[in-house]
């Protein structure tokens, strides 16, 4: 009963946010609303599209997760094998930095990093937004595939070693293909944390045509902070289902990998 609870209360915001899209404009703005539409309609849906190019924002946000999860997973990658496979003091703070990174808050960094994107000509450049996310989630990349590299028996390796492969051609050859879940799971993990960031794009991309998906959703937000309910729960739910889909098929090899890193070898 007490996990049903629990369900039931992650999932409501989702709930209220798939019945408000489909409310009409009259049942929005009721004293006594109902928890389903009484007469659904898509025309929030059409209205948010008219509104705000929602198209070109949810392109721009695909470019830049997806460039961030790519280069993240590259990176992490051959960073955590050495991690995982070569324990050292070094090593061991290295790890510990990971983890530490994780608890700075963005109100932080985001002024140095700002001065720092300006300097070489990256505000306002998707590119730079790609090199934040790449840098904001290659600690968590790192440390989830660490977990998976340590989960590979070592004796694969060193079967390889005796056959003739260098490093190298072990790592991509033999390490690798049996590391493609842990990769998957990363990849996608970082493309969702990318896809929903907010406070790095606001601040860091000003031209309409540049900006993300998360940001155009605040322009359905009046100057007086009353917000078009209708059109804002359409886009935003749109917004969600990418993130929705992408878990759900993940969420196993994600708590895998959580697993794999607990573990001591």
């Amino acid at each position: 009963m007490a996990l049903l609870c629990y369900l039931l209360f992650l999932a409501f915001p989702l709930l209220w946010l798939l019945a408000t899209a489909f409310k009409p404009p009259a049942e929005l703005a009721t004293l006594h609303p109902t928890w389903l539409p009484e007469r659904p309609t898509l025309d929030n849906f059409r209205q948010a599209f008219d509104e705000q190019p929602l198209l070109r924002a949810a392109g721009n946000s695909l470019l830049t997760a997806g460039c961030a999860a790519v280069i993240a997973v590259l990176l992490a990658t051959p960073l955590a094998y050495v991690l995982a496979r070569h324990r050292s003091a070094l090593s061991r703070a290295a790890t510990g930095w990971v983890v530490v990174s994780q608890a700075f808050p963005f109100v932080l960094v985001i002024i140095p990093l700002f001065l720092l994107l300006k300097e070489v000509r990256l505000v306002n450049q998707p590119a730079g937004l790609v090199l934040v996310y790449v840098v904001w989630s290659l600690p968590f990349a790192l440390w989830m595939l660490t977990g998976y590299v340590r989960a590979v028996p070592q004796e694969v390796e060193e079967a390889a070693a005796v056959d003739g492969a260098g490093r190298l051609r072990t790592l991509v050859s033999v390490t690798a293909p049996l590391l493609a879940p842990g990769i998957v799971a990363t990849a996608l993990f970082t493309f969702i944390t990318a896809w929903n960031e907010f406070f790095f794009a606001l601040v860091l991309l000003k031209s309409p045509e540049r900006q993300t998906l998360p940001v155009v959703l605040t322009h359905f937000i009046g100057t007086e902070g009353v917000a078009d309910l209708g059109p804002l729960a359409a886009a935003a739910l749109l917004a969600t289902l990418p993130s929705l889909l992408l878990f759900a098929l993940i969420q196993r090899r994600i708590t895998g990998g959580m697993l794999a890193g607990a573990v001591k070898q």
